[in-house]
């Protein structure tokens, strides 16, 4: 259908005008278009390729004042472009909308292919900047190859390969040294593939691995293990430029300032067998050592002050003399054994590989030669902890997250191809190290490598420094961008000095580092340090493994990682190799490791920030709530496992200072109510009001509540009610708070002490109307008289706590009683258990069952058996002449009360012609009956000023409200039964028991 026709149809039908007085009229052929799709080829007269007649707005949720910036490149156009949007700003067509300027720059100039950063949510009370147009300008970014790729095989291309590795193959032969190789690289490998799961999750800031483990695992467990790592890249920075040096004092002897030291080796043991002679070593000075170390510390300090892009310019430089020296060393392999090669160098053999293949650990002195009375033995595990630092390194290209164009791509990418690559190139060099040389040749020569190398052994030197330079030169570029991302999420306060910018160079950190290494280097001797550093690798390989075993198995909605080749199976393989390496490696290295973590882990879970960055810790309890919600399915809880879970009436009666979201006594009462603490609180509040209104001040009143929760140290959650009255959100609640078995079972609230005092004439009614809410629920009620004078932890309390057992309430009012001795207040204090009975009941048999009862229910009280005459006996007494207590003045005073009450009410009726009404509800009111409530409050309360005014605390059955009587009457009939008393709990139970006599 063409427009024209729309047009024509339009036009014939009458628009009527909308409610709020605006007109809307159709679109014809001759309007503007509201999205003018333009050519996108050069030449074109629009410079965003785009022109909306839509009038960017402030986003809806930025707070008043917030900032709000344009980029001036925004307005460079052609003028019919400027001429287009003005022109359109009063006749918006999409203005029913509410389109905002976030949508016109996400929805709209993205399709330019213009590069537009994604604003993130503002936090409360901060201000927002919102730039449009082109993104700000940030550093220089790189991709899989020198981003990932070139960065892990500089970390792993180490020392160890060149000095070690044919060592190891002449200690461990082949086929251990295939299974170590293949031990160490499974590790690494598997640890690689959890990498990519998570990286590939979503959009990844800087910080690597911490970032990773953080928000899978939680700050606490994310600062633990990325402090670790952190100290783990800096101390092996240590480590490279120490190897670097020896190496460089070794192949130029001349150089060093100091003299060396020699050791003489008498004996030495090869192929089992001890032979005479003596070998001498020689090792650089520990002074040259820190000499040269500190000074090649300092200018690979100055090569990374120069920031990522220098680093990736000269990284080159550092790696293809390396690949060049593997090369030169496979060439010579390959044409051994030249004319002036060493007897043990036979060629590539079978025959060397047979005699190779076998294992033959032995005793060796501190430089590896083998000694007979050597202090070091060796065997597989300790040759797990001397070769797997050989294979670490895979976390170098995840550390310089933040200067990655794209991480999902290049991380799993760069970082599987170098493990694989690595891997491969080691077990290659088992097989031909193993038949290129004996025994006693790959155990004598340190530098075998160098010894076969084409054309001259110095091309070996030159790569052993590079290659460790390189990988120092990692390490110095990845700690400080690891310290400068947890400090960047502001968890722990201490490190705030090594904050930076988004795009800025971490110097601080990059000085701090500096400083840790050069410490390091002083030290000299790394024998110590050194498994403690793997551990830190590991550590940080293992919380990688169970961040994505854990994110695997929950399988949460935000669980979609684009890497699929991975499997919850095989990061828990990952995760079990990292711990038996480390305890292969040493069991008490791995236990000062872990007791570092954990004094980390406990320090920031004390004096951190808390941060909720969604992790898997809280995915995990979040499932585990609602699988036991679901078991827990929706009947009848055994009494053996009931918890009373009270629901909290914050301010009911009255006004608090504004600052103050609840009675500060309220939530220690409520701690009252749980054994040793455990148990969940409701605190609830309601707002008198319109919800539309009034929903961010719920809001406000629920984080301040909240904060209340957590200052009083109480288990439990807030929650705001916005209704048009508290009778009406009270029911509300009652009706909907909780889910299956975890609604709230009791509720607590303030005795309305107030509503005489201060004449508050709507008090009755509602506390009346909460009590039958409660009772149709088949909801507990405890409401406590005298909360101002109840005593907090420290206030310990002494003599009796005295129940007044008058009706059956499921053992409620007992097991409350038995809850309060659990508490420091309450435990000096007793329990007597007082039983109302008529005349003419048998108090003796009453008390001794009531006994049977308390012993089944295991229970220790004293039971008293209290005769309280009727009201008809009270009534024959008075029309005698019997002489009145001093409580009677309180009994006709209350009698006058209601009498003047029900007069002005008879008085509203008549003149209405209406019966009796209150509150919308018709009344009916018998003068005996509210004679005989008002007498047997009175004598309830004459009994407990008689046995119990030096209780610590006294325990009484709540009357239910009669039915349709006047509320009024029922509140002067709970003001006869608490007067005078300090401080008391009325309690209504269940229909149900809440304890049982069973095992």
């Amino acid at each position: 259908m063409e427009n024209g026709g729309i047009e024509e149809a339009d036009d014939a039908l009458p628009v009527p005008a909308p409610p709020n007085g605006r007109w809307y009229r159709p679109v014809g052929s001759s309007d503007r278009a509201v999205v003018q799709m333009t050519s996108m080829e050069p030449g074109s007269s629009s410079s965003s390729g785009i022109a909306a007649a839509v009038t960017p707005q402030p986003p809806r949720n930025l707070k008043p004042g917030a900032n709000l910036t344009v980029d001036p490149s925004t307005r460079e156009g052609s003028p019919d472009d400027q001429a287009t949007s003005s022109g359109s700003q009063g006749d918006s067509k999409l203005e029913l909308f509410g389109f905002d300027s976030l949508v016109n720059i996400l929805g709209l100039r993205s399709m330019t292919g213009e590069q537009i950063q994604a604003p993130s949510s503002p936090r409360d009370g901060e201000d927002v900047a919102i730039t449009i147009g082109r993104p700000k300008e940030t550093g220089p970014k790189f991709g899989t190859m020198m981003g990932v790729f070139v960065p892990c095989l500089q970390n792993i291309l180490g020392i160890i390969y060149y000095i070690r590795f044919t060592w190891i193959v002449g200690m461990a032969g082949v086929w251990q040294s295939l299974m170590l190789v293949s031990f160490c690289g499974a590790c690494t490998f598997l640890t690689s593939i959890s990498l990519s799961a998570i990286a590939t999750n979503g959009a990844m800031k800087g910080g690597g691995p911490y970032y990773l483990i953080g928000r899978a695992l939680g700050p606490e467990v994310g600062v633990s293990i990325g402090l670790c790592f952190f100290l783990g890249n800096a101390v092996a920075g240590a480590m490279y430029v120490l190897g670097a040096v020896e190496t460089f004092l070794d192949a130029v002897p001349s150089a060093g300032f100091f003299q060396e030291s020699v050791t003489v080796v008498n004996n030495t043991l090869l192929n089992g067998t001890a032979t005479a002679g003596t070998a001498t070593i020689s090792t650089p000075s520990l002074h040259d050592l820190q000499v040269y170390g500190v000074i090649v510390t300092i200018l690979l300090c100055f090569i990374v002050f120069g920031g990522v892009k220098i680093i990736n310019k000269v990284a080159p430089a550092f790696l293809i003399p390396v690949l060049f020296s593997l090369l030169c060393i496979y060439l010579g392999v390959f044409i051994a054994p030249r004319h002036n090669a060493p007897k043990g160098i036979t060629g590539l053999s079978i025959t060397t590989v047979r005699d190779n293949w076998g294992s033959e650990y032995q005793r060796t002195n501190n430089a590896g030669v083998p000694d007979p009375n050597g202090s070091i033995y060796w065997d597989f595990n300790a040759l797990v902890g001397l070769f797997f630092p050989a294979v670490t390194g895979i976390m170098a290209g995840s550390n310089r997250s933040a200067s990655l164009k794209d991480t999902q791509r290049s991380i799993p990418i760069g970082t599987l191809y170098a493990t694989l690559t690595t891997t491969a190139m080691y077990l290659c060099s088992v097989l031909l190290f193993g038949a290129l040389a004996t025994r006693e040749e790959l155990l004598t020569d340190r530098l075998l490598t160098a010894t076969v190398a084409w054309p001259a052994p110095a091309v070996i030197y030159i790569g052993i420094i590079l290659s460790t330079l390189g990988a120092a030169l990692q390490s110095l570029t990845g700690a400080p961008r690891l310290l400068a991302a947890i400090a960047n999420d502001d968890i722990l306060p201490v490190l705030n000095y090594f904050k930076v910018s988004e795009g800025a160079e971490p110097h601080a950190a990059t000085l701090f580092t500096a400083f840790i290494c050069i410490a390091c280097v002083v030290i000299g001797n790394l024998d110590l340090i050194t498994p403690t550093i793997t551990m830190f690798f590991l550590l940080c390989y293992a919380g990688v493994n169970l961040s994505c075993f854990l994110l695997d198995l929950l399988d949460a909605p935000s669980w979609r990682p684009r890497w699929k080749f991975h499997h919850w199976s095989l990061s828990l393989v990952g995760a079990l190799l990292c711990v038996v390496i480390m305890f292969l490696i040493s069991w008490s290295f791995t236990v000062v490791s872990l007791a570092l973590a954990s004094l980390i882990y406990y320090y920031v879970s004390i004096k951190g920030k808390a941060g909720d960055w969604g992790d898997g810790f809280k995915s995990a309890y979040f499932q585990l709530a609602l699988r036991s919600l679901r078991s827990l399915g929706a009947n009848q809880v055994h009494p053996k496992n009931w918890y009373p879970i009270p629901l909290i009436f914050c301010r009911p009666w009255g006004k608090l200072p504004e600052n103050v979201p609840c009675h500060p006594k309220l939530a220690d009462f409520a701690n009252c109510m749980k054994k040793k603490g455990r148990g969940m609180s409701i605190f609830v509040s309601i707002i008198d009001g319109d919800y539309h209104e009034l929903a961010e001040d719920a809001k406000t009143a629920c984080h301040q509540l909240d904060a209340y929760i957590d200052y009083k140290r109480c288990e439990g959650v807030a929650e705001i009610i916005v209704a048009p009255s508290m009778s009406d959100g009270f029911r509300s609640i009652v009706q909907t708070m909780g889910l299956g078995n975890l609604k709230p079972n009791i509720v607590v609230m303030r005795y309305p002490e107030i509503w005489r005092r201060e004449n508050l004439t709507e008090i009755p009614s509602t506390f009346v109307s909460i009590i039958n809410d409660c009772i149709i629920a088949n909801k507990a009620v405890v409401i406590v008289k005298g909360l101002d004078e109840w005593p907090n932890e420290y206030q310990r309390q002494y003599g009796t706590i005295d129940l007044y057992w008058i009706v059956r309430d499921g053992g409620l009012m007992l097991l409350l009683s038995q809850l309060l001795l659990t508490k420091e207040s309450f435990e000096s204090c007793k329990i007597q258990v007082f039983c109302i009975s008529e005349e003419d009941t048998d108090a003796e048999e009453l008390k001794a069952d009531v006994k049977k009862f308390l012993y089944d229910l295991r229970m220790q009280a004293e039971v008293i058996v209290v005769t309280m005459k009727s009201w008809e006996s009270h009534m024959e007494n008075s029309s005698s002449g019997a002489q009145q207590d001093g409580s009677h003045e309180a009994f006709t005073s209350a009698q006058q009360r209601i009498r003047t009450y029900l007069a002005e009410m008879k008085e509203t009726a008549q003149r209405e012609r209406l019966p009796l009404m209150e509150d919308g509800r018709q009344v009916v009111v018998n003068e005996q009956k509210v004679d005989k409530f008002l007498y047997t409050m009175l004598k309830l309360n004459s009994m407990i000023l008689r046995y119990s005014r030096m209780a610590a605390v006294v325990l009484v059955s709540l009357p239910p409200p009669p039915l349709n009587h006047p509320s009024y009457f029922y509140m002067e009939y709970m003001d006869l039964l608490v007067e005078n008393v300090p401080r008391m709990l009325i309690v209504r139970g269940y229909t149900r028991d809440v304890v049982t006599f069973f095992t």
